[in-house]
């Protein structure tokens, strides 16, 4: 039997300026779920805390939501991903993917909202499940390849 050669265990981010929204999921499954919320400061998580979830989850793979304008153009936010996402790569030495995530909170809040109304939207950790959307998306237009 062959063995896959290309990453199935990923660890998912919504990067922003005060909180990282954490999901996990495997390729070959197409599954994500939220994990986390870490806080961020200076730009930064807690370096600890990302590494404890690498570990944990035995991840392969890195995708970082790519914060873009709704006419394609880059905002402050943009740069400060990808600056984050080239951290990754260079402390964990994964494969490290950028996906577009435009609107990935919007439809979390429309979500959770749905199912529980505004007392929903409060108890959960939005950017935990805008992370697992920005998965979802990035297995489902299949850029691991």
């Amino acid at each position: 039997m062959e063995k896959e050669t290309s990453p199935q265990r990923y660890l998912c981010f919504d990067f922003g300026e005060k909180r990282l929204g954490v999901a996990t999921g495997l390729r070959n499954q197409m599954s994500s779920q939220a994990l986390t919320v870490l806080a961020v400061t200076n730009d930064q998580p807690d370096w600890a805390q990302v590494e404890q979830l690498v570990a944990e989850w035995r991840v392969e793979a890195f995708v970082v939501g790519l914060p873009l304008n709704m006419d394609d153009t880059e905002q402050e936010l943009t740069n400060k991903a990808k600056k984050f996402a080239n951290r990754l790569h260079g402390r964990f030495g994964l494969p490290t993917f950028l996906h577009d995530e435009r609107l990935s909170s919007a439809e979390v809040k429309a979500y959770l909202f749905e199912m529980g109304g505004y007392k929903k939207l409060k108890q959960n950790p939005i950017d935990a499940y805008a992370a697992e959307l920005i998965l979802k998306g990035f297995f489902e237009q299949g850029q691991y390849n």
